[in-house]
């Protein structure tokens, strides 16, 4: 077994916390994936992991260890790619995943293009608001605004992305105008909010005067489709938070309005998450490059 291959190991058996897990997302035995981890400790003269019956955990050595087994990965992931564009053609499926909003707007309409550059790759695109499952669901990419809860994943950072809180004109008219979450959290106004599975309740983070704080909104409308809310505010339902370039042609038509200006949403990132063995995918670093280098551009718009 080489010594990249055990290092390799050893950084998915820290990353996901188990040699059985690292086993299967390597695919590979657990006894290989052990043998691996030994011949590394062996090599380096100390114990990396603790081991227990029910817990494995990194030792201080491993911990130290970590961050350069990972920038020795990735200089290799990136020399292999670099090679790979070179002398071959990317051929191939790629399974990619986004939020509604960003699928449609951002990255939907770029597809053709890169396929014409492209030819012999194909694109398998998966427009959801919900949450997703990298491995379990067989995907290679999946674009996101916000925070994920997998930290095992590679994330690659496209921009920041400015929200705000939008109502139809006719909406201010009827219940007036917000001028600050404290007003969102009254019941004189309706609130349309993204439902994500397991939700029990809707927080949104605005930037007040003291700093960031969460305003616990209620609403009798709710969907897990983000486009649903754009609709049902464009009809004067209620009040949304929403991405700046998803409801920009609205604002400037008039259709929407800002409203509670004197406390904005917090910008969250748009992001790219992929793992880590989709590191050394060329199709997959093709693609995101591709994709990143434009939406970033409309993205960044709305940047403070």
């Amino acid at each position: 077994m080489s010594y990249l291959d055990n290092i390799r190991t050893f950084v998915r058996v820290y990353d996901l916390g188990s040699m059985s897990a690292a086993g299967r997302d390597m695919r590979i035995s657990p006894a290989v994936t052990s043998a691996r981890i030994s011949q590394l400790e062996e090599h380096l003269g100390v114990r990396l992991f603790q081991r227990t019956t029910r817990n494995l955990t990194p030792t201080e050595q491993g911990r130290a260890f970590y961050p350069g087994a990972v920038a020795v990965l990735d200089a290799v992931d990136e020399a292999e790619a670099q090679v790979i564009h070179l002398t071959e053609s990317p051929r191939g499926s790629l399974f990619v995943a986004a939020p509604l909003g960003v699928g449609r707007r951002l990255i939907a309409p770029h597809v053709p293009d890169f396929l014409s550059e492209y030819p012999e790759i194909d694109v398998r695109l998966r427009l959801t608001d919900r949450s997703v499952d990298l491995t379990t669901e067989g995907l290679d990419l999946a674009f996101f605004i916000g925070q994920p809860e997998d930290s095992t994943l590679r994330i690659r950072k496209i921009a920041d992305c400015q929200r705000l809180l939008c109502a139809a004109p006719e909406y201010v008219k009827k219940h007036g105008m917000p001028n600050s979450g404290d007003d969102l959290i009254s019941d004189k106004h309706e609130c349309l909010n993204l439902r994500f599975p397991g939700a029990t309740e809707f927080q949104w983070l605005l930037e007040t005067p003291e700093g960031p704080k969460k305003f616990a909104v209620t609403g009798r409308f709710e969907c897990d489709d983000g486009d649903v809310l754009t609709d049902w505010a464009l009809s004067g339902q209620g009040i949304a938070m929403k991405p700046a370039f998803e409801v920009a042609e609205h604002l400037k038509a008039g259709r929407l309005v800002p409203v509670a200006s004197k406390t904005p949403p917090v910008p969250v990132q748009m992001a790219c998450l992929y793992t880590h063995r989709r590191h050394q995918d060329p199709k997959a670093r093709l693609f995101m490059d591709f994709m990143i280098e434009r939406i970033s551009k409309v993205v960044r718009q709305y940047e403070d």
